[in-house]
């Protein structure tokens, strides 16, 4: 270490020496403020305020909750309303009844009597509205980070120690090169990123339902424009963070080189499923709602993400289909053009029935079926002659494939069969006769 870095670390360590000292002189005169007798008196106030604020709670709560159940009818965002007044009815009540005691105080006696109560009740009445805010945000981890974040900011704001505080987290830095990195720039970083991000969900959501609603957007052109818009906000809230921090976004180009290289080695398949997913959208060629068969699997498109494709099958299974898979390999849209798909399914009757007639009746069947369409009508051919029936293909069209084709099928099916029994025509099957050689009780006497 030269003498330079040894210089540098004695300086901030006296710096940081002289701001804790701050700190603790501003902790001892708060403690020594409460041996003076009135400051007493008003923590004594505020506990029975509280005592009371605790019994009145409970009272209330439950009627607060009988008159909740009776608003059967409420939005959800209301009865999460009423659930969360509930839970917080002690603060609320607390709120409510301290400060009509302190402006009365403040009208009976000297004001500097009540410094303390006003001290307590802004700190009530800051901690439950930062309760209040903060259910708006929905992820709870989230939301406990900013509650804790904000009721430690207020406290200290209240109590007239973020200046000492500022200094104490800004004397706690590393230096890089040129670039200071201390704890206050960090967390400023945070806090402005993750305001910036919220307004980027809040955008991005709202913008994405208005998308979403536009009838003249394809389906594939809206999630493309979705996702496109959500990189672009969230990425413009991360740089512009650490733009308003303060920290030199041209440092930044060394880090991209790095990613650049763990993209070409460790990330392959990620931004090749990415790179998939860009060239799905674009090319139109899958889009939400088509019904596809990929191997084994077949079902809808249920979503088109960045990574994979959700396809939801008709036993209710979500599988996640990697992009790439969809590119790469032969893949059935079923709905690309149109919803119209032709199914064939075979049959045989014997060789006394006639086929002119088989095959009338095997369309007036399929004609029968509801989901068969009508205005393209089935049609029945001889495809052979086979060794005990005459074999023939029936085929027909439906418009809706994501009602499946297994029961179609079934159904059409039934509807041969009927007609067949009602026609007299019989549906041949093979038969073997079976001869015993050397059975004593047909040899001859």
């Amino acid at each position: 270490m030269n003498p330079e870095e040894s210089n540098n670390l004695a300086d901030q360590a006296a710096e940081f020496a002289q701001i804790g000292q701050g700190l603790l002189g501003h902790v001892e005169a708060f403690v020594q403020s409460f041996l003076r007798p009135w400051n007493g008196y008003q923590i004594l106030i505020a506990l029975a305020v509280l005592v009371v604020a605790h019994f009145a709670a409970r009272v209330l709560a439950a009627r607060w909750d009988a008159w909740l159940r009776t608003r059967e009818n409420w939005p959800m965002w209301r009865k999460r309303f009423g659930l969360m007044v509930r839970n917080r009815m002690r603060l609320i009540l607390f709120v409510a009844l301290l400060w009509p005691v302190i402006w009365i105080m403040r009208e009976l006696t000297w004001p500097s009597r009540t410094y303390l109560l006003g001290i307590i009740a802004q700190l009530a009445l800051a901690w439950l509205l930062i309760v209040l805010v903060s259910r708006l945000i929905v992820n709870a981890f989230l939301r406990a980070v900013v509650r804790y974040a904000g009721w430690t900011w207020v406290t200290l704001s209240i109590l007239g120690l973020t200046d000492e505080t500022r200094a104490l987290l800004d004397s706690m830095s590393l230096s890089l090169g040129d670039t200071r990195l201390s704890v206050w720039i960090v967390l400023q970083a945070v806090a402005i990123i993750g305001a910036l991000f919220f307004v980027a969900r809040f955008v991005s959501v709202t913008s994405a339902g208005r998308i979403r609603k536009n009838q003249d957007i394809s389906p594939s052109m809206q999630v493309l424009a979705v996702k496109f818009l959500q990189l672009l906000l969230y990425g413009a809230a991360f740089f512009l963070g650490l733009r308003m921090v303060g920290v030199d976004l041209t440092g930044l180009a060394v880090l991209s080189g790095a990613i650049g290289v763990g993209l070409g080695f460790g990330l392959q398949k990620v931004v090749s499923n990415l790179v998939s997913g860009v060239i799905i959208l674009l090319d139109k060629s899958i889009k939400p709602g088509d019904v596809i068969s990929l191997g084994e699997t077949f079902g809808w498109i249920n979503t088109l993400g960045a990574r994979y494709t959700s396809v939801v099958t008709r036993d209710g299974r979500e599988y996640l289909i990697p992009n790439e898979d969809l590119i790469t390999g032969q893949v059935v849209n079923w709905s690309h053009s149109n919803d119209f798909v032709r199914l064939d399914i075979y049959f045989g009757t014997a060789y006394g029935d006639d086929p002119h007639a088989v095959r009338r009746i095997a369309i007036e069947a399929a004609k029968s079926v509801d989901r068969v369409l009508t205005f393209k009508p089935p049609v029945c051919h001889i495809v052979g002659f086979g060794d005990s029936s005459v074999d023939y293909i029936l085929r027909f069209w439906i418009s809706d494939p994501t009602g499946g084709l297994t029961n179609i099928r079934g159904n059409v099916y039934l509807a041969l069969w009927d007609a067949f029994k009602e026609n007299d025509i019989s549906i041949p099957f093979p038969q073997r006769e079976v001869r015993m050689l050397n059975d004593p009780a047909r040899l001859p006497d």
